[in-house]
Order: C-alpha cells, then structure tokens, then sequence
C-alpha cells in the first residue's frame, strides 16, 4: 500500500512552485521505484475564498489520515484585515502546527558558492561554505505560555519549559549534528532567564549520551552578532521557539534569497513539510518564482518521513548541479544572466535526477 501525503499548494506562488514539486516527486519515483499517493487540499487565502475559513474541516480530516504534509507558502495583503483567528496564518498554519502537534521545526540555511554574491555578507566572512541547521522548538516556550495578557495599561507573557520538552529537541539536535559535523551549539540567554537555565541544564545531561558530538553554549544576543560575524563555525544550532523564529530568519537572510531554503516540522506521527519564503503576490502567476525552496522540502519530507535518502540525495544533487551548471531564477541571477521560469527550472531539476 502506498504511502499517502497531503498536498496543500496555498495561495500567492504556492500552487506554482507546488507543481514543479510535485513534477519532481513523480521522476524521483519513477527513478527510485515507489509510489507515493497524492491528495490535495485547500489552506489559507485559497480555503477562505472557497470555504470561508484558512483550515476548513476537510482539510482537517485529509492532513489526519496521511503520512506528511506538504505544504505551500500562504497568506496575502487580500486577508490581512480579517478577525485574527480567521487569517491565513493564525487560523491557517498556526492552527495546522497545533492540529498535527509539531513540536520542532528543521530549518537548513546553505550558502551556494556559485551564489556567494546574492549574500548581504562580504566574501572576507563567507571564506568557506556556509551550511548550518536551525533545530527549533516548535510547540512550548513563550508563544504558548499561561498566563498571557494585554490591558491599556500593561501586558504579559509567559516563557515556560519543561524538562521532558527540552530533552526531547535536544536528543533530535545532537542526532542531526551525528548525520552532519558533529557539533551542536545550544543557544540560550542563561544569565537571565530561569527557563534558560533549565534549558542550559537539561541540555548538558543530554549531552552525555552524544560523546562523539561537540557542544558548546552561547547566548542569543551573541549568536545572533555571530551568525553575521562567522557564520562557519555553525552546524547545527539548537534553541527555544523565540530565539529560534529569530535566528533562523537571520540565518536565512545570509543565503540571499528565501527561494532557497526548505524547512520541515516534525510531529510524533505526522510532519510537514513547507518553504521557507512567503507566498510572494506581487509575483504570483508570472513564472517568476523559484521552486527550488519547495523542492528541497520535499526532498526533507521524503528522507524523514519515508527513509528515502538515496532519492532525496539525488533531488539535492540535482539541486546543486542546476546551480553550479548556471541555471537562475530572477532571484538568483546576476545581471545579464538568463532567467529562467518556474517551469523551467523545475524541468532542468527534474532531467538532472
């Protein structure tokens, strides 16, 4: 029996960048010899419009009786005003994270030689090639802490973190940082906070399980000066909800271009998967964006959820080649270079597999 994912294409550039997705996915197939069974289903902008709410009950229903999800950037200037809870984000893919309880999120930030100059950081930092992995926690800490409140004259909110939470990232941290170079870097603000300090603690015994990984700490006002700093010396950094939502922004921003980086959320039974760039209206339509993001998450989604690394592997060496071989999207490329479209950029992945 195949192996069964939700496809949510969502709205701006998401369906487009989520077809040449999906063109990839079916040559990885047939070139790896299984079948992955495929059903879509409507989020965000595109639920509201057709459904009138960002994650409607069938939606539910589908993402429940899969495998994984994979998920298109959502959202757009058209439903900013509506009521919070019935936005793209907050009712949409919020409520989708705390429906599939992700509890951490996955984010790569590569550095391609061939686009070093796409960098806001000068060559002098990006010396060697940058590659690090942002391990977030997804589910606690101060975004879902009691109390929370806001009045006229003050507000509150509340940064809570258990020691079975902090033990559960930390093991999935030091076992990305075995697959990669083997050091974690623990960020934290443990001079001041007492949930940093049980972090700091918890994360040391954890530790102890993982001799051949490297650990070291630092505090997040100093990670994030180091990530402009040197960004080589990370592989694989491993925080809180808070700091993390900033420091992989961060660490995005050094690649250039957010039509690069994929990203991955995992839950006990069922992950998702989803780029990490928003869902560019400006550009929707015009085959002008660049799938690679949306690829290469899928290419996360097919190594971890199904323990398919050979094919992964080979829609990542595919990935590399296109770019080493000169082949851009207009967010890549360099003045007087061909621009290639969505489409086209997704057939030259896919011929390259």
């Amino acid at each position: 029996m195949a192996n069964k994912i939700a496809v949510l294409p969502g709205d701006g550039i998401g369906p487009e960048v989520m077809d040449e997705a999906l063109k990839v996915l079916h040559r990885t197939e047939e070139k790896f010899g299984f079948k992955l069974e495929i059903e879509k289903g409507l989020i965000g902008g595109a639920a509201i419009d057709a459904k009138g709410h960002p994650l409607p009950a069938e939606t539910k229903e589908l993402v429940l009786g899969v495998d994984a999800v994979l998920l298109g950037s959502i959202g757009g200037p058209k439903w900013d005003n509506l009521a919070p809870e019935l936005t793209p984000e907050l009712g949409g893919l919020l409520a989708l994270r705390k429906l599939l309880n992700l509890y951490i999120n996955l984010r790569p930030a590569v550095v391609y030689e061939e686009l070093k100059e796409s960098s806001p950081l000068s060559p002098k930092v990006l010396s060697g090639k940058v590659d690090l992995l942002t391990v977030r926690e997804l589910a606690h800490g101060i975004y879902f802490g009691q109390p929370k409140g806001l009045t006229d004259e003050e507000a509150f909110d509340t940064m809570i973190y258990r020691k079975e939470e902090v033990e559960q990232i930390a093991h999935v941290a030091f076992q990305q940082a075995q697959r990669r170079r083997g050091k974690v870097t623990s960020v934290d603000k443990a001079n001041v906070l007492s949930s940093s300090k049980l972090w700091r603690k918890v994360v040391i015994e954890v530790h102890k399980e993982y001799p051949d990984v490297s650990l070291e700490h630092m505090y997040v006002d100093n990670a994030a000066m180091q990530l402009m700093l040197n960004p080589l010396q990370f592989d694989v950094i491993l925080t809180t909800n808070l700091f993390g939502d900033i420091l992989s922004d961060e660490s995005a921003a050094i690649c250039g271009s957010l039509g690069m980086l994929p990203s991955a959320s995992l839950g006990a039974k069922i992950s998702l998967y989803e780029p990490a760039g928003g869902s560019a209206p400006d550009i929707a339509g015009q085959g002008k964006a660049n799938p690679i993001a949306q690829i290469l998450s899928l290419a996360m989604m097919l190594e971890t959820s199904f323990g398919q690394a050979d094919g992964a592997s080979a829609i990542r060496k595919a990935v590399d080649k296109a770019i080493a071989d000169g082949y851009r999207t207009g967010d890549i490329a360099k003045a007087g270079e061909e621009v290639l479209s969505t489409s086209r950029m997704g057939d030259v992945i896919c011929s390259l597999i």
